[in-house]
C-alpha cells in the first residue's frame, strides 16, 4: 500500500463551497487504485470513502488510478493516514 495527501486550494463548485478548501488523503493499492480516501474541509466536515462505502450525497471514492507523478501529491506514512482515518 502507498499513502499520499494532496491539498486542493479550490472550492467544490457546488452548494457546499462554504466548506472551503480541502486536504485529501489516499490509500493506494499496488496499481495506484484508491482503496480508501479522506477529504478534510477547512470549514466543514471530513468525508471518508472505502470499498464498503463508495459514495454518498457529498461525493465518492475515486474510481480511477492516481497519477502519483503529479506534482501535487505528497507521500505520507501509514500512521499519518490511519490517524486521520480514525477521527
Amino acid at each position: 500500500m502507498k499513502y499520499l495527501k494532496r491539498e486542493w486550494d479550490e472550492l467544490r463548485g457546488d452548494e457546499f463551497d462554504f466548506w472551503g478548501t480541502s486536504m485529501w488523503y489516499f490509500e493506494l493499492s499496488n496499481d495506484n487504485s484508491v482503496t480508501r480516501q479522506i477529504e478534510v474541509y477547512k470549514n466543514g466536515p471530513s468525508l471518508k470513502y472505502d470499498e464498503q462505502h463508495t459514495e454518498d450525497e457529498y461525493g465518492a471514492l475515486s474510481d480511477q488510478p492516481l497519477d502519483i507523478e503529479d506534482d501535487g501529491y505528497v507521500v505520507i506514512d501509514k500512521a499519518e493516514f490511519e490517524n486521520i482515518w480514525s477521527k
